[in-house]
């Protein structure tokens, strides 16, 4: 009892920071999830046994680029600028530094290097536009909050319904824990979380048809995110990507479904806007 309490308290807390983050304003949805992002960058980078300060370098100034135009309140163009040539030779100085290393696996090195980059950092920066992408380009916050509102569901319900149906494994190898009943089950109430949206007036930032798509690609690319960090976590040979959230593992263990669905989700929304 005492483990399910602390889990549950952990999971408010970090439930509440979050909600909290993208409500209160775009600085502290966009500082929040720059410290969620070097968070997930450590603990793979942990997982995978690379010793490099350039993924954080390189994902830094990446995550600026991406998103420093949704601020007006400082002179972002200009920064936008220099952040794009910092970024262009701080690729180039990753390439030229093996040079100089003493690395014998040096395709391996650069390959964990730049996994790291098209893992944790360009989905995380692309998530971070998703509450920018209308006409007009201002922050609307009930886009993405409903994102991760459909992510919780489509978790939460995965679990309940394999725990009490689930019979045939969804990908044993990797995952022994996670059914076909729980997958079918957890995309179902995602779905009904997608029409309440529009029913009760709670989310009116896109229609019906566009959360209803947005439900079908948390349920199916949520899943293979979390089958994929499960992967990762296989070779490592380790349970949880950390233990900085007690009772739920580490930051990444939270984020591997929003991870692989987000750009998904943010090249849908590019095109329908």
């Amino acid at each position: 009892m005492g483990k399910f309490l602390k889990r549950a308290l952990s999971g408010f807390v970090f439930a509440g920071v979050l909600i909290f983050s993208i409500l209160y304003s775009k600085i502290t949805f966009i500082c929040l999830f720059f410290t969620l992002m070097m968070l997930c960058l450590y603990e793979f980078k942990r997982m995978i046994a690379l010793k490099s300060v350039f993924p954080y370098t390189i994902g830094c100034l990446f995550f600026v680029f991406g998103n420093i135009l949704n601020v007006e309140d400082i002179p972002s163009r200009i920064i936008f600028e220099y952040v794009g040539v910092a970024l262009f030779l701080t690729i180039f100085i990753t390439f030229a530094s093996i040079l100089f290393a003493n690395k014998e696996e040096v395709i391996s090195h650069l390959g964990k290097i730049f996994l790291s980059i098209i893992y944790i950092v360009v989905p995380f920066t692309l998530m971070v536009q998703i509450p920018f992408l209308n006409a007009s380009f201002n922050y609307v916050n009930t886009t993405i909050l409903g994102v991760f509102i459909l992510i919780w569901v489509n978790d939460t319900f995965a679990y309940l319904v394999g725990n009490a149906l689930g019979k045939h494994k969804l990908l044993e190898r990797i995952s022994p824990n996670k059914t076909i009943e729980g997958f079918i089950g957890g995309m179902i109430f995602t779905f009904i979380a997608s029409i309440l949206f529009v029913a009760t007036e709670q989310f009116p930032s896109l229609t019906q048809i566009q959360w209803a798509v947005i439900a079908g690609i948390v349920s199916i690319f949520g899943v293979l995110g979390d089958l994929i960090e499960s992967m990762f976590k296989r070779q490592a040979a380790v349970k949880d990507s950390s233990n900085f959230i007690p009772g739920h593992g580490g930051f990444l263990d939270r984020f591997d479904s929003a991870i692989f669905a987000a750009p998904f989700i943010f090249i849908y929304l590019q095109l329908v806007h």
